[in-house]
């Protein structure tokens, strides 16, 4: 039986690859041997950074917070021991936008927390 070079199944193969690499520079777009190298690096990428993605929002939450509360006259940790004493469960996340969107509310918060700590 002869070898099919150019079948539906084979042309849809590589038609799908070059659909995901459709917008990338170069040869990378329209050469089938490059875009699968490509398409399978940029799925490399994008495992790795649906990881990463939440391990750099909370650190950008964790920043926004701290410097919040050093405006306050806190430093972060002492602030996330305060709230935790106090028995109040707020997530960094919500805390990180009430420092931006609410600061009178976030201010309470901050005050409650040191008539915990004294």
């Amino acid at each position: 039986m002869p070898r099919a070079v150019d079948g539906t199944k084979h042309k849809d193969r590589r038609k799908k690859i070059l659909d995901q690499a459709k917008g990338y520079w170069g040869r990378r777009s329209t050469n089938y041997r490059i875009a699968k190298d490509a398409v399978t690096k940029a799925g490399q990428y994008a495992y790795r950074d649906r990881k990463r993605r939440k391990r750099d929002f909370r650190q950008l939450w964790i920043a926004r917070i701290s410097a919040a509360v050093q405006a306050e006259g806190l430093n972060y940790s002492q602030f996330m021991h305060g709230l935790k004493l106090a028995n109040i469960e707020v997530n960094r996340k919500a805390l990180s936008n009430m420092a931006i969107e609410d600061k009178v509310a976030f201010s309470q918060l901050v005050s409650q927390v040191k008539t915990v700590l004294s």
